[in-house]
């Protein structure tokens, strides 16, 4: 893999917790990041403090909501006319469970699910179409941020629309996530681009766990340290489509192993996306 300093990384949701710290982390090796949030306001914050705290100007801002489809495709779009090369993206913007009862089902501006829109179809999506950037610049890297929480999916209820919990809309978005890294990876692995998945701590102190558990188990910079692992490692740059728990390669659930459910919801998320008869040519 190139240096840090040489390489061009995007990361989503990158204005609070772990997100956020990651950039600070990635901005202090010299790489050209590329900050993504849904709020101008703290998008503008995040790079002033990234800015002071490391002397860098190689950062940029990208503003979209990964709830609304066609945001994703705005970005992608915006991301590769300014980017032809990207080195790496790292997709950590999420929702989380919210209250763990009580919680109501929300819907994305698509009318789905909310959890499994934004944790998953928007970076099944904005990944797919940034491909001719990561394939340009190979070697590449990929990494979701997912979770060790993961529940089977029904698809007989993908969207939740009966017995609706907010902690399993999550984790069944979290699995989802997972059976995309494998299904990506073994689709490039003809190419120099990886993909995989990590779970990067349990219960850190970011806004998205306070808003669920009032406690914490693990802090913020435990979670960067398995991201930045998994980012910047030398030993993993021909580890691909494996699930990682924080620094360790681990057993996802068994529904993520199963082919047959990974090519449902493959063609569940390329209907639900609009890239259905669009990726032959990405």
């Amino acid at each position: 893999m190139k240096p840090l300093a040489q390489q061009t990384i995007l990361i989503t949701g990158s204005t609070d917790g772990l997100g956020k710290q990651t950039a600070l982390a990635l901005a202090r090796q010299g790489a050209t990041v590329l900050l993504h949030g849904r709020n101008q306001q703290r998008l503008e914050k995040t790079l002033r403090e990234i800015q002071e705290a490391t002397g860098k100007r190689n950062l940029e801002t990208y503003l979209a909501d990964l709830a609304d489809l066609s945001e994703v495709r705005s970005l992608a779009e915006r991301v590769q006319t300014q980017h032809p090369q990207i080195d790496m993206l790292i997709n950590n913007a999420g929702v989380g469970s919210g209250k763990l009862l009580g919680g109501r089902r929300e819907l994305s501006r698509d009318g789905y699910e909310l959890r499994f829109a934004v944790n998953y179809l928007a970076p099944f999506l904005l990944t797919h179409l940034l491909l001719p950037s990561l394939r340009t610049s190979q070697p590449a890297r990929i990494i979701h941020v997912g979770s060790v929480g993961q529940l089977p999916i029904d698809f007989d209820n993908i969207m939740f629309e009966r017995r609706y919990n907010g902690y399993d809309a999550y984790r069944r978005s979290k699995l989802a996530l997972v059976m995309f890294t494998i299904d990506l990876a073994d689709l490039l692995k003809e190419e120099h681009i990886t993909v995989n998945c990590v779970h990067p701590a349990s219960l850190m102190n970011t806004k998205m766990v306070r808003e669920t558990i009032p406690f914490t188990q693990t802090t913020v910079e435990e979670g960067v340290r398995s991201v930045m692992y998994l980012a910047t490692s030398s030993t993993l740059d021909n580890v691909t489509g494996q699930y990682f728990d924080q620094m360790q390669q681990a057993r996802a659930h068994p529904q993520a192993y199963d082919v047959a459910a990974r090519h449902r919801l493959r063609q569940i998320s390329e209907q639900l996306t609009g890239l259905a008869g669009a990726l032959a040519s990405l």
